[in-house]
């Protein structure tokens, strides 16, 4: 069997194609060396581990043996997984979807071996066929181009990467940010609203968290039930589709249709943890238990089934696995589609009841299928109104341990700093809000293993990836910003000051390795990144929000409990910096909405001072989070943690507790008379 230099690697989506006849070698000095040396183009390929169509073009090309000759023979073939170097990925993106108008994965780009792009494109299937070249002519026409008109191709580089700057160099116009941008932004949400089945937009439709996170504190902020509206119609709607694995819980990564009801498979934990947060939130603004129990089905499915022994949290789960009744063959969703025959032999006289329920029919319920994945089986989803009865309940649970049986989904087993950063923010969020200890207890652990394994205390370095026992590559802004949230979250959910220490240390000399002092906003690497063609400020909140918008809205929130101004003044460079943009684009980061909101409107703090956190003081303070009021900064503050927080936070630290507790309802650190508790 062949083997490649990706044999090496760790990253599970390198090591997919470590057995493919292509020579791989990772991004890394090493192969641009060999590009320089040999005077050949680099190919570059990028995904990642749960990615359906980088599955196909892998089997289709990539484990083609006439495909590997011309690669091999032509260029210099890398291999990259986008979630470990997230800052190329970003790069090439937008060269792909400057040229092409679309973008995705798997990302194939050609690059001169000074790494600048001259061709790319996404999938490219074997021969001609969906409007696309084959590969392996395609790549025989590129060879010829490179060989014979050299000079065109390295000055369309040239001028690529000179766009490429331009693009992401900030805006050149001034404009003061202020409560119109939240007002044009729910305006174009509300018009992109689909009043039918929630969301935004019709099909392919993501759930897409931090837009849910905006408009909750939207209508907080602004009084507006309509904003409400739509978030609690679109939780409820994406609760009941298919794309909600109803009886594994947790939820794919989208719906290929507009009624959220056949999912792309895979799931990812950052969809998880946001997901969960918005279900919590969505609960608290609208007391609505059937929310509350979804963010405890979401994170029943990451503890159960994304938690390593170590206490953190795996990356994914494919979308594809073997067919139980073809094992020979590796089907998209194999492992969570039932036959109504397969149902009614386990349940019995219960199949009835239960299909009715989930909407299973005897030829299968799902209509349009290009791929044949799903004939005369079922997705799953909640087909009639109303809670499930026990007898549902039990046996969803039944069919649950058979479906468990099944050959698994592959798991992409990395711990990326970022992701389990958002993960332990939801399981602090729902501590707060369930009060269930468990929650608390797990988030402490992921934080441990992070501060342990990722975290260098000499430097304040941080790095972005684990896998079997191998911790690497350089963090980047998402991973600064998104864990010091994190630390954040857990000190707001049961102070202790080393936690809120330790989120100001990573702020600090983290976010200063980033930050554009000049233009605010922050690079998403470091100043002495060397293999970056240009350093790029991320300001799309998507899937995932960008590190900008988090370290924005985290230095608020940091201001808002410590009263050091600095923060605030790096928060207002980046909102500036990044307000023309989204004055043009309204839309585009939802999650700098939630720290202009921060930043618009009044602090407040709500100060719970007592001798030791114990059931009285939670339950005080659960008086207060009960209501979603994202302004508000609620913590019990026992006299050890007010010592240990003298140096770092004197405002909490000079709060002086009278009887046995004293409550403090503050604004912009001006305080009502104390309540006293004798």
């Amino acid at each position: 069997m062949h083997t490649n230099a990706l044999i090496h690697e760790k990253s599970p989506y390198l090591r997919q194609h470590a057995h493919n006849p292509v020579d791989w070698l990772p991004w890394g000095p090493a192969a641009f060396e060999k590009a320089r040396r040999e005077d050949k183009p680099i190919f570059l390929s990028i995904g990642y581990s749960t990615c359906h169509w980088c599955h196909v073009m892998a089997h289709e090309s990539f484990e083609d043996e006439n495909v590997a000759e011309v690669l091999n023979r032509e260029f210099v073939p890398i291999k990259m997984d986008r979630e470990e170097r997230p800052d190329i990925d970003r790069i090439y993106m937008l060269f792909v979807q400057a040229s092409t108008g679309s973008g995705g994965w798997p990302m194939s780009v050609w690059l001169t071996p000074e790494l600048k792009p001259f061709f790319g494109g996404t999938y490219f299937p074997s021969g001609a066929r969906y409007g696309r070249p084959g590969f392996r002519e395609l790549l025989m026409h590129l060879a010829q181009v490179w060989k014979n008109e050299r000079a065109k191709v390295e000055l369309s580089g040239k001028n690529v990467s000179e766009q490429l700057e331009a693009m992401a160099a900030p805006a050149l116009t001034t404009y003061e940010p202020d409560a119109e941008l939240p007002h044009a932004a729910f305006r174009q949400f509300e018009r992109m609203y689909d009043t039918q089945h929630g969301g935004f937009g019709g099909a392919p439709k993501f759930p897409r968290p931090v837009v849910l996170n905006f408009l909750l504190r939207y209508s907080f902020q602004e009084n507006n039930p309509d904003a409400l509206a739509m978030v609690t119609h679109t939780l409820h709607a994406m609760a009941a589709g298919g794309m909600h694995d109803q009886l594994g819980g947790g939820f794919h990564r989208y719906s290929v249709d507009e009624r959220w009801f056949v999912p792309h498979f895979e799931k990812m934990l950052y969809d998880q943890a946001q997901l969960a947060i918005a279900y919590l939130e969505g609960y608290q603004a609208s007391g609505d238990q059937r929310l509350a129990a979804v963010a405890r089905d979401i994170l029943g499915y990451v503890l159960r089934d994304l938690t390593s022994p170590e206490g953190a949290f795996y990356s994914a789960e494919d979308a594809d696995s073997p067919d139980p009744e073809n094992p020979t063959h590796s089907g998209e969703g194999s492992f969570y589609i039932w036959r109504k025959t397969e149902i009614d032999s386990l349940l019995g006289a219960d199949s009835t009841s239960f299909c009715n329920y989930f909407g299973v029919e005897s030829q299968g319920n799902v209509e349009v299928d290009p791929q044949g994945e799903f004939r005369g089986r079922n997705i799953l989803f909640q087909a009639q109104e109303g809670e499930r009865l026990p007898v549902i309940q039990t046996a969803a649970q039944e069919l649950l341990a058979v479906r468990g049986r099944r050959p698994r989904p592959h798991l992409d087993n990395k711990i990326l700093t970022s992701w389990n950063g958002l993960q332990i923010s939801a399981l602090a969020k729902a501590y707060r809000v369930l009060g269930d200890q468990r929650y608390l207890d797990s988030a402490h652990e992921a934080a441990k293993f992070l501060l342990a394994k990722m975290y260098r205390p000499e430097s304040g370095a941080l790095l972005r990836r684990y896998c079997e026992g191998d911790a690497a590559v350089g963090a980047f802004l998402d991973d600064y910003s998104f864990l010091s949230q994190a630390l954040l979250d857990l000190f707001e959910a049961k102070p202790q000051a080393w936690l809120l220490k330790f989120a100001l240390d990573l702020a600090k000399r983290g976010l200063t390795r980033f930050e554009d002092e000049r233009a605010g906003g922050f690079f998403g690497t470091e100043t002495d990144a060397s293999d970056v063609l240009l350093r790029i400020k991320d300001d799309y909140d998507g899937a995932e929000p960008s590190g900008n918008s988090v370290a924005t809205d985290l230095l608020l929130r940091l201001g808002h409990i410590t009263g050091e101004p600095g923060f605030g003044v790096q928060a207002a460079r980046s909102l500036r910096a990044f307000a023309p943009k989204m004055k043009a684009q309204p839309t585009i980061a939802p999650q700098m909405l939630v720290a202009l909101g921060r930043w618009l409107y009044d602090a407040e703090q709500v100060v719970i001072r007592c001798q030791n956190l114990d059931a009285e003081s939670d339950k005080l303070e659960r008086d207060y989070t009960r209501k979603f009021s994202p302004s508000a900064v609620v913590l019990s503050i026992s006299d050890e943690c007010a010592a240990e927080l003298r140096d770092v936070a004197p405002f909490l630290a000079g709060l002086e507790r009278r009887g046995r507790i004293t409550i403090y309802e503050c604004r912009n650190f001006t305080c009502q008379l104390p309540k006293v508790i004798e």
